[in-house]
C-alpha cells in the first residue's frame, strides 16, 4: 500500500523512520525555514508551535482535531526528526518550539540529555509502561512499532524458527535472511543491541551476519516484497509493514512474529513527545501533550497506521498483537540511551554493512 493512502474516515500517511545525522545543507535549510515560520508565535497564548518529526498525512488528522477541541492554533513545522533535533539544539534557548514531536526515541534521548525539555507532571505517566516513557519523565511516547521476523511459512517452519536475532547469524540461514542497513528503525535497532549488549558482541554480530551471505534492501518494504517473491525466506523489520500489504492482500504470502520474550529483535521504538524548557506556552503545550495520549488519539494510531498503543484501554486492533503479549516480548532498555546513531554508522561501515 502507498504511504499515505487513508482510511475511510480520515487520510492518514505513515512517516518514516529517521537517523540522527547530521546534514548541514538540510539543516541550514530547515532553521532558516522555521526562523522565518515561528517569529512571533511566543506572543499568541492560543497558539502553540510544533516541531513535527512525523509526517504531516499521518498527524495532521489529529493535530485538527485537537484545534477544533480546544479552539487553539497548532503552528507546525514538519521536518525530519534528526534535522530538527538538531535545529533544537542549535537554537537552545532561542526556539520558538513548544513541543517536539520526534518519531524515534534516539531523537527524544538526544534532547533530554542536553537538557532542552522541561519535566512532565507525574500523572501524565500513571499507567504507562516504562517501555513508553523517557527515563527522567522528560518525554513520553505516543505510540510503539515493534521489531519483528518476518518470513514466508513455505521456506520456514515453526520448528525452525530462530529463538534470537542473534540466531540469524547461524550458517543453517546462509543466503536466506535480509535486512536493511541504510534505514533509520534498522539503525536505532542496532544502537539497543549496542546497549544492551556492548559494541564488541555487536560488531561480531554485523560481521557474522555478512559472513552468512545476509542480503541487503534498501527499505523495510523491498524485504516484505523480497519474501514474497521467494527471494530470501525471512527479514527482519518493522511490524506495519506488512499489514500494509496485507490490506489489499489478504493472502499475502507471508506472516511475522516475535523472537523470544525480552530479545533485542524485538526492540519497540516509539514516536513520542516532549516539551521544551524554553516553552512560554507550557500549559497549553501540556494540553496537547494530553490529547495524544487519550483514546481518541490511541485508537487512531491503532487502528488506522498499526502502530501499538500506549494503553490498553483502546480497542484492541486485531492484526497486532495484544498490548499485554507485547509488553511480555520487548526488551528493557532505557531509551534516551538511543541516541548514539553516530557511533551505531561508525560501528556498521567498520563492519562493512555500509
Amino acid at each position: 500500500m502507498a504511504s499515505g493512502q487513508g482510511a475511510p474516515a480520515r487520510p492518514i500517511g505513515v512517516a518514516r523512520g529517521n537517523g540522527l545525522r547530521l546534514v548541514s545543507v538540510a539543516l541550514m535549510v530547515v532553521t532558516v525555514a522555521i526562523g522565518a515560520y515561528a517569529t512571533g508565535s511566543r506572543q499568541d497564548a492560543n497558539t502553540i508551535t510544533l516541531y513535527s518529526g512525523r509526517g504531516e498525512s499521518l498527524v495532521a488528522p489529529l493535530i485538527e482535531e485537537f484545534e477544533r477541541e480546544t479552539g487553539f492554533t497548532v503552528a507546525v513545522r514538519y521536518g525530519g526528526t534528526a534535522e530538527l533535533a538538531v535545529l533544537l539544539q542549535e537554537e537552545g534557548t532561542r526556539s520558538p518550539a513548544d513541543l517536539f514531536w520526534a518519531q524515534d526515541a534516539g531523537a527524544l534521548g538526544a534532547v533530554a540529555n542536553r537538557g532542552l525539555f522541561r519535566q512532565l507532571p507525574d500523572d501524565v505517566f500513571a499507567g504507562v509502561p516504562t517501555i513508553y516513557r523517557g527515563g527522567r519523565g522528560m518525554w513520553i511516547a505516543t505510540s510503539g512499532r515493534a521489531r519483528v521476523l518476518a518470513y514466508s511459512p513455505s521456506s520456514l517452519s515453526d520448528d525452525q524458527f530462530p529463538g534470537s536475532v542473534f540466531d540469524l547469524a547461524d550458517p543453517a540461514f546462509r543466503g536466506r535472511v535480509g535486512w536493511a542497513p541504510t534505514n533509520g528503525s534498522f539503525q536505532s535497532f542496532v544502537t539497543a543491541m549496542r546497549v544492551e549488549h556492548g559494541d564488541d558482541a555487536t560488531e561480531r554480530w554485523v560481521r557474522e551476519m555478512i559472513a552468512n551471505d545476509v542480503q541487503a534492501y534498501r527499505s523495510n518494504t523491498a524485504i516484505v516484497e523480497a519474501i514474497a517473491a521467494g527471494e530470501i525466506a525471512m527479514g527482519i523489520t518493522n511490524n506495519y509493514y506488512l499489514l500494509r500489504f496485507q490490506e489489499s492482500a489478504p493472502d499475502f504470502p507471508v506472516v511475522q512474529r516475535f523472537f523470544e520474550s525480552g530479545d533485542t529483535g524485538n526492540l519497540v521504538n516509539v514516536a513520542g513527545i516532549g516539551i521544551l524548557a524554553t516553552s512560554a506556552n507550557a500549559a497549553n503545550a501540556e494540553r496537547f501533550v494530553r490529547f495524544l495520549l487519550d483514546e481518541y488519539a490511541q485508537q487512531y494510531f491503532t487502528s488506522e497506521v498499526y502502530e501499538y498503543p500506549i494503553t490498553d484501554t483502546v480497542d484492541q486492533n486485531p492484526r497486532l498483537e495484544s498490548f499485554a503479549r507485547l509488553l511480555d516480548v520487548s526488551p528493557q532498555i532505557e531509551l534516551d540511551l538511543l541516541e548514539d546513531l553516530d557511533g551505531t554508522l561508525s560501528l556498521l561501515r567498520r563492519a562493512g554493512a555500509l
